[in-house]
């Protein structure tokens, strides 16, 4: 992120990372805030077990459903949804905390999560990651190796379904080689930081920089 004057400090933004399961998402979204300060990657809650080499707290937070359905009610969750039998949701105070800091939360989440984030936070930026083919997505899925054929065949409809939303997002991305598709959202993150809605303080320094100009022509 490049440096600005201190009247010119940016408004941070809830970036939403959303694709089919299998289209490549979660690791471009790790990626990112590896490769970048002012990117949080918000951990979710989830009811859903573990998979092989999860840590709880740095993949997930993992709860039953007591836990999640009271943090549902006490109003704790930014967005919160139900997939594939399981629950799902971004604490609220992910998102206070990355603002306290200037930085981005990146939202690695479901269609439906985004929606309710783009209704809550209406300056979040969508992204939905496309997989670029029928067949690689499938590929993928299976590679995992951690789900029953109809398990699968599930994560295979709820595509079917999610792809159809492409177009409510504001940006699209293709997720056939991972530095192209995180240099990608790189660029966007760049154009959406220096969108002039985003400067604090932009009249007052445009003032000054034009008292300036006009001292300097009056001398």
């Amino acid at each position: 992120m490049t440096a600005r004057p201190p009247d010119l400090a940016r408004e941070s933004f809830p970036l939403i990372l959303a694709a089919p399961s299998g289209a490549g998402k979660t690791t471009i979204a790790r990626e990112l805030a590896r490769q970048r300060a002012d990117v949080e990657f918000s951990v979710s809650w989830t009811t859903r077990p573990p998979r092989p080499g999860e840590v709880d707290g740095r993949d997930y937070h993992f709860r039953t459903e007591a836990e999640f359905r009271a943090e549902v009610e006490a109003g704790g969750l930014l967005e919160w949804a139900e997939v594939h039998g399981q629950l799902y949701g971004t604490p609220r105070a992910n998102l206070e905390e990355a603002r306290r800091r200037r930085h981005l939360l990146l939202l690695d989440i479901d269609v439906q999560g985004s929606r309710q984030v783009k209704r809550t936070v209406p300056e979040a930026v969508s992204i939905f990651v496309l997989p670029p083919t029928a067949e690689e997505l499938s590929r993928r899925l299976r590679g995992r190796g951690s789900e029953a054929e109809d398990a699968l065949r599930r994560r295979l409809l709820t595509a079917r379904g999610e792809l159809e939303a492409a177009a409510e997002f504001d940006y699209l991305i293709v997720n056939d080689n991972l530095p192209d598709a995180v240099a990608a959202v790189q660029s966007i993150i760049e154009a959406e930081w220096n969108r002039s809605i985003r400067a604090r303080g932009l009249q007052s320094f445009v003032a000054n920089l034009v008292a300036g100009i006009d001292a300097s022509m009056s001398g």
